[in-house]
């Protein structure tokens, strides 16, 4: 019986971790998928158009990873005085997670004031947070708002694309590069809008891929992603609810 419940207890670690893992994967955008001191361009690069200013939003988007069910995550992005909130949260029957972070938005940066995180599988669960003085890169949740508001105003192709650093959830720099898909329309369970789609590559790992699509002006708005490893699908999620404060749905 001891060594059952060793077992089990092995067992319910390992699937929470290849969990906590996916939803990081997409979060991060997750949703994933950093930057501020962040975004380096190469000397080639030149912001072309001023940045979008962040507009208050809510989503939904449905969540989707190989082997498990699928989960709706909601998302809510306000002001709160002189800074910006982003709340991201899922639930399903056997986990649940959310990601929550505070910043400030420069005319061209973002800093990081506190972020906290919180993972869950058949109650078993961790939690993270990271205060201002831990953050001197933005953390994941400002890193993917100010990547989705970059990610169309500089020359990132994929022979010369740029880099982005941020902190995830435990507070370790994570490296990525990213480039330009395309740019133009893409329909969605929440209809068709508007996108700016970039693909991110992990340069220690490069058969891995996240491909995230932006509307370009609702900056932290992921209208869709899809993370691969070895050209297989792992993870997609996809925007089926958009609902700004104080406006029309684009």
């Amino acid at each position: 019986m001891a060594n059952f419940a060793v077992s089990a207890s092995r067992l319910s670690t390992r699937l929470f971790r290849v969990s906590a893992r996916a939803w990081v994967a997409v979060a991060f955008f997750t949703l994933l998928s950093g930057v501020g001191a962040s975004v380096a361009q190469a000397a080639t690069h030149t912001q072309q158009t001023p940045l979008a200013e962040p507009k208050p939003f809510e989503a939904q988007y449905r969540f989707e990873m190989r082997g498990w069910p699928s989960a709706t995550i909601t998302h809510q992005f306000t002001q709160e005085g002189n800074h910006w909130l982003s709340d991201m949260s899922f639930s399903v029957t056997v986990a649940k997670g959310a990601e929550r972070s505070r910043f400030v938005v420069n005319e061209d940066s973002v800093h990081s004031l506190i972020y906290s995180s919180s993972y869950a599988l058949f109650g078993i669960g961790e939690t993270y947070q990271l205060e201002e003085a831990e953050m001197l890169l933005p953390d994941r949740q400002a890193a993917l708002f100010e990547l989705s508001r970059q990610a169309g105003n500089q020359g990132c192709v994929i022979t010369s694309p740029c880099e982005i650093n941020y902190l995830d959830h435990r507070g370790r720099e994570e490296q990525f590069v990213y480039y330009l898909v395309q740019r133009g329309p893409i329909s969605l369970p929440a209809g068709e809008y508007d996108a700016v789609t970039v693909a991110l590559v992990d340069a220690e790992k490069p058969d891995r891929k996240l491909q995230l699509s932006f509307h370009p002006d609702f900056p932290g708005l992921v209208l869709s992603a899809d993370y691969r490893r070895e050209g297989r699908r792992e993870t997609t999620l996809s925007l089926t609810h958009f609902q700004p404060q104080g406006g029309a749905t684009p």
